[in-house]
């Protein structure tokens, strides 16, 4: 039996996946800050379907929770099949009406705790010759959007990459791109939603669904809707200055 280990794993799209990994069959690490939250859905998900989760407490913030994670992913006697960095969050607000140290935060956990976890699970993938890596990023990834977009460009930036520099080691490395997914991911940034129309949202569940999919065909980059493969193909030929101000009008909904 294959295990997966999911950070940010008590909602959103980190809640989807467990989920769905739960139910093909696939025993699970369950990361997060939240230690009762990780313990109740530990339990719900082994009753339900039989496998065991693991309960790992960590804040991806912290040099230590990024050490103790990735140092269950690196443990050989237990090895991780399948990792899917989904921790992160959104700031409510425009450049330099954030604090400096939330900016910061958002780096460490988008930027530096996926590089290091990316890295710990793909050296162990290697010795063994197989293995695969979801990295969620956001369609923000593609339009200007300070530090989240860019932040999120980073990881698809990275990942491409290093899917490119592991090939043929069996190791697959995928960017998930979603849009708007009804989540609390929005709530918990504060950002109002009121606004945004019904036919942008997304269903986690499904979104999940099709990554995992694109993942097993092999593809280094999974925008999960046709809807939004749409969009980012017209944002790409758009007047870099439309796409700008589009996304500077709409930055405190911020996608995923």
């Amino acid at each position: 039996m294959t295990t997966a280990l999911i950070t940010g794993s008590t909602s959103g799209i980190g809640a989807a996946f467990a989920r769905r990994l739960a139910a093909d069959g696939h025993d699970l690490v369950l990361v997060a800050r939240d230690t009762d939250r990780l313990r109740e859905q530990a339990t719900e998900l082994h009753d339900r379907h039989g496998i065991e989760a693991e309960v790992l407490t960590a804040d991806l913030s912290q040099d230590k929770g990024i050490e103790a994670v990735a140092a269950r992913l690196g443990d050989r006697k237990s090895p991780v099949d399948l990792l899917v960095n989904n921790a992160g969050f959104g700031n409510r607000g425009r450049f330099l009406d954030v604090s400096m140290a939330d900016e910061l935060r958002m780096v460490k956990v988008h930027v530096e705790a996926v590089l290091r976890l990316t890295s710990a699970a793909a050296e162990s993938m290697r010795e063994r010759g197989r293995g695969g890596i979801v990295n969620v990023a956001s369609v923000a990834a593609f339009v200007p959007r300070g530090t989240y977009g860019a932040s999120k460009a980073w990881v698809v930036q990275f990942t491409q990459g290093a899917a490119r520099d592991l090939t043929g080691t069996g190791v697959r490395l995928m960017a998930l791109a979603p849009g708007f997914v009804r989540t609390e991911f929005h709530e918990r940034a504060g950002m109002r939603t009121d606004s945004i129309p019904g036919w942008m949202w997304l269903d986690a569940d499904k979104l999940v669904a099709t990554a995992l999919a694109d993942l097993a065909r092999g593809k280094t980059l999974s925008i999960p809707d046709p809807r939004y493969k749409t969009l980012m193909g017209l944002a790409k030929v758009a007047p870099r200055g439309l796409v700008g101000g589009i996304s500077a009008r709409t930055r405190k909904y911020g996608p995923r």
